[in-house]
């Protein structure tokens, strides 16, 4: 096993999260809980071999195939996955993460095209919920709740109070820079203070290594700071570009994907121009902005 390989850490008895490092593009965490008799695994993989790969990990557990999967959010490397398991699993997620699969369809093969996905089928949810609903996984009971706009505009995370382990999405990037480009800064802030009321022990991010409720505090500093930012050029005239190329990232300097400053600030300024939390905005000029501030090459997909 080499640092790079994804690794099961157990978390307690019938919880599991597994992670994938180091968590950068397309490098998503996922994770099962299992009374024995029957599974629900939170989110998939981006390719077809990291697919199989974590299917294999549940296994290697003892634990039975999937029963449901909850899907946290609609990007791919969290969703790319699901047609492995729909044949004998439910696929779980928010309403609108439902439509924002099939709306998007293959949307990771479209920025990194020389990618090797695999045998990827697009297959969104088939039973989707609002506001929050329980699965009863035997006699444990998962609760799925929808935290408002944030990373997207139809996040889930998964709360298991009978452990205190709560599965975030990538509401949280643990070690990484926060993304909120298709969501919300403002919602994003709002959903972390639902998340602390929750009262986990135990925080599995959508990225990054296992943590603990002090990656909330972590979040939010990085987000004031974007909305800072947003706020100083926005009003200066400057664009999001301009404004990310002035920022000196102080703190926030040695977490990787920097670039992703830029596409938060377009969402920043979107919301300062009064655009409603998740409305749609330019999603290929942003990611143009994050290549240029990657040395004007597109970022690295890691999966």
């Amino acid at each position: 096993m080499t640092a790079e390989d994804p690794y099961t850490v157990q978390l307690a008895d019938d919880v599991y999260a597994y992670v994938q490092p180091d968590g950068g593009w397309c490098l998503n965490n996922a994770g099962f809980v299992s009374d024995g008799s029957s599974t629900l695994l939170v989110d998939t993989a981006a390719t077809e071999r990291r697919t199989r790969a974590l299917s294999a990990a549940v296994a290697a557990t003892g634990t039975p195939a999937p029963r449901f999967v909850v899907n946290t959010h609609h990007h791919g490397d969290h969703t790319y996955g699901n047609g492995f398991f729909a044949p004998t699993a439910t696929i779980v997620s928010h309403a609108d993460c439902r439509k924002e699969a099939l709306a998007v369809g293959r949307q990771l093969h479209l920025i990194w095209p020389q990618t090797d996905f695999g045998d990827i089928s697009i297959t969104a949810a088939h039973l989707t919920y609002t506001d929050r609903t329980t699965l009863h996984v035997g006699d444990i009971e998962a609760e799925v709740i929808h935290p408002g706009v944030a990373h997207t505009v139809g996040d889930s995370v998964v709360w298991l109070p009978h452990r205190r382990v709560l599965f975030t999405g990538d509401l949280v990037f643990e070690g990484g820079t926060p993304f909120v480009l298709m969501g919300s800064l403002s919602g994003s802030l709002r959903a972390l203070d639902r998340l602390r009321a929750l009262g986990a022990d135990t925080v599995v991010p959508g990225h990054g290594p296992v943590t603990d409720p002090s990656a909330f505090d972590r979040t939010e500093r990085y987000l004031r700071f974007v909305g800072e930012i947003a706020e100083k050029f926005h009003g200066a005239g400057r664009t999001p570009l301009e404004a990310a190329r002035a920022t000196d990232l102080g703190e926030f300097a040695a977490l990787p994907e920097s670039e992703r400053l830029v596409a938060n600030l377009h969402r920043a300024y979107a919301e300062l121009d009064g655009l409603s939390e998740g409305g749609p905005v330019d999603v290929s000029a942003a990611i143009a902005d994050m290549a240029a501030m990657n040395g004007g090459r597109m970022m690295a997909c890691h999966a």
